[in-house]
């Protein structure tokens, strides 16, 4: 918190809105869309935050696309779903407002962008058995975007390092079937496209976003960092900011929007408030807290602290991102066949195939008495069928092994290569394979859920997510715990105004994304639900904050 003093402002507008991932985009259309002068700050040199690096894709069920591929939905059936996931932490009139502004906030998304949404029939919730749980068509798919129409703009997009030179829409992923046949991608067509300058998933969502934001003549501040808030007569008046090392003090008459992302990069709140180690987050590195340390700064109440977005890493050494070391989410590796992961007593622990959020909460187990944590670290294990038939992070069949795999030729010898229990790790994999022969996995029940199959090889026998390890080489990789974003922050009420611990709003600030408390609690509901609350409550803050009288 900040006191202006006599300090002239440098720069007056109405809403300010910290962030540029689809959050503070939707924010700052939605503000504009209400008459509002907006000024959009990011502390990136480059635009797009979170989203521009994630798989673009956006959860919002009772969408009126499902009904374009046969689905359907409601709104009751939603709210009884999310309602199991919060698991009790997340106020249920906040989900009831998610699932009530989600699919109004997607038809003026629509209408103010360049961005067609397409339902994804396939993809099926992350829980599709749970009592309101639907099989497909909630998570939406936008497209493609052309970077060319960004003009002087388009290196300012920034771009995903594992997707960014892939130009393939999700729905195109899908209908390929690339996740277990990596032979099937078009590779003459997708590169073809990246010289044409077109960009897929986060990099779709956000290049659409830009483009409506520089066509309302809305050109974000990139290069600014917000340090503090500034507050007068006890509300938010503005932002302190940085710019070429210059100190920006900007007026918000109506109000400031933070969307300024998580705090999985900061070491100190990490350890501080999250219920497991978080050591190899997936975001760009730039997600350290900001907007959090400003909110609690103005004695924002907070909710959710202890949750992530989870998701395993793997890690490629020397593979570089903004100075650091790039940590790849693993989606489909440990769902195919011919895979296990162990912990060091060479044993499966968790149904490998779940969804990553959910099935990483079992690495973070404690043991009471050794105190120690007997899933961390763990390992993929697999064997010479894997590589012959699926892709592995940049390696895909025919290539040689990569070195940054783990090789042996026995069971025993790659146990002691990977420090792990080579008795445990004999006995696990003889049991898998009678598994995978009998085509079903009563352990941790891998390939029942109708997820699991989504990432599997339906081509595959019995199971699209079982096949034996029994042929040498035999490799392993290290499982890191990972996070796409933490969801804990400062709790806000269905105008994404920010609350004191009392429950009453801080006048002037507003919060959406991962800076704020998550509203699905415990839960990931589907793929994009980290981004459909985000645009929701962007998309509530920039309305309601537009609104606003404005000081004078």
């Amino acid at each position: 918190m900040w006191f202006r003093k006599s300090k002239p402002w440098h720069l007056d507008t109405d809403v300010v809105v910290v962030g540029t991932g689809a959050a503070g985009a939707t924010a700052a259309l939605a503000a504009h869309a209400g008459k509002a002068r907006v000024v959009v700050l990011d502390k990136s040199e480059k635009f797009g935050g979170t989203t521009a690096v994630s798989g673009g894709v956006v959860w919002v069920p009772n969408n009126r696309h499902m009904a374009e591929v046969g689905i359907e939905d409601s709104f009751d059936a939603a709210l009884a779903y999310v309602t199991r996931l919060a698991d009790g932490r997340s106020d249920p009139a906040m989900i009831r407002r998610y699932l009530a502004a989600a699919p109004e906030m997607i038809e003026f998304v629509e209408g103010a962008t360049p961005v067609a949404f397409k339902a994804l029939a396939r993809y099926p919730d992350y829980h599709p058995e749970f009592e309101g749980g639907r099989p497909g068509g909630r998570s939406l798919d936008p497209g493609l975007f052309d970077t060319n129409q960004l003009g002087a703009w388009k290196d300012k997009l920034r771009r995903s390092p594992v997707f960014g030179m892939t130009a393939m829409s999700v729905s195109e992923a899908t209908d390929w079937g690339v996740f277990s046949k990596p032979s099937a991608l078009p590779f003459g067509v997708l590169a073809k496209r990246f010289k044409q300058g077109l960009v897929c998933y986060g990099g779709a969502l956000a290049g659409g976003l830009l483009k409506a934001l520089l066509d309302r003549g809305l050109e974000p501040k990139l290069g600014t960092a917000v340090h503090e808030l500034i507050v007068e007569d006890d509300r938010v008046a503005g932002v302190r900011a940085e710019h070429d090392g210059k100190e920006l003090l900007i007026r918000a008459r109506r109000g400031v929007v933070l969307a300024s992302g998580g705090f999985e990069w900061n070491a100190e709140l990490v350890g501080r408030f999250l219920g497991g180690p978080l050591t190899h987050p997936n975001s760009p590195p730039g997600n350290d807290g900001d907007g959090l340390r400003m909110a609690m700064a103005l004695g924002a109440d907070l909710g959710n602290m202890s949750e992530a977005w989870w998701c395993p890493s793997l890690v490629i050494p020397g593979e570089d991102y903004d100075g650091r070391q790039l940590h790849r989410g693993d989606f489909a590796t440990r769902s195919l066949p011919h895979t296990i992961i162990v912990n060091r007593a060479g044993q499966r622990f968790v149904n490998e195939a779940h969804n990553y959020n959910d099935m990483m909460k079992a690495f973070f187990a404690f043991d009471p008495v050794s105190y120690q944590r007997p899933n961390l670290p763990a390992w993929i294990v697999l064997d010479a069928q894997y590589l012959a038939r699926y892709a592995l992070l940049t390696y895909v069949p025919g290539m040689p092994v990569p070195e940054w795999l783990v090789k042996a030729d026995t069971l025993d010898e790659l146990a002691a290569a990977i420090g792990v229990d080579a008795r445990g790790l004999a006995a696990t994999v003889a049991r898998f394979n009678r598994f995978a022969v009998e085509g079903a996995d009563p352990d941790f029940h891998r390939g029942e859920s109708l997820y699991d199959h989504f990432y599997g090889d339906p081509e595959h026998g019995q199971n699209p997510n079982l096949g034996t390890i029994e042929q040498g080489p035999f490799y392993a990789i290290q499982v890191h715990p990972g996070a796409i974003g933490t969801k804990g922050g400062p709790r806000i009420d269905g105008d994404a105004r920010v609350l004191r611990v009392g429950g009453e709003a801080i006048p002037g600030l507003y919060a959406a994304g991962n800076v704020a408390a998550g509203v699905t609690g415990a839960g990931y509901p589907g793929a994009g639900a980290t981004i459909g609350a985000a645009m929701t409550f962007g998309y509530l803050a920039g309305r309601h904050a537009a609104a606003q009288p404005g000081a004078k």
